[in-house]
């Protein structure tokens, strides 16, 4: 087999975590608040704001006022998926995301929604 190949087979049978992370902004304590299928994403999403490219116009504005190192990222919790038929990972996700909505509240001048 071909190093392409196999490399395509290794990234397949990489198990990715599902789950919910914050970034905090830590001048201020806001929070952006969000679930993911893949937490991986969280890499994605600094390099949108590196490049002022952060679809959340609020956060981006932030980022780029008060710089990278003012802001965290931290993973809040991965979902313990079920094996079970009836496990619905979205459905599984929202609920994750409202408990974390309540808990931290992240609206108005607390957060980036």
């Amino acid at each position: 087999m071909d190093h392409k190949k196999e490399l395509k087979l290794q990234y397949k049978e990489i198990k990715t975590e599902a789950g919910i992370f914050q970034i905090k902004n830590i001048k201020n304590q806001k929070v952006f608040i969000k679930t993911s299928p893949n937490l991986k994403t969280i890499n994605g999403i600094q390099f949108q704001l590196e490049h002022g490219s952060c679809t959340n116009k609020g956060l981006q504005q932030e980022w780029n006022e008060y710089g990278k190192e003012s802001f965290d990222f931290e993973v809040l919790e991965v979902l313990k998926e079920k094996e079970d038929e009836y496990f619905n990972k979205k459905d599984a996700l929202e609920k994750l995301e409202e408990k974390w909505l309540d808990q931290l509240q992240p609206f108005g001048e607390r957060g980036y929604l």
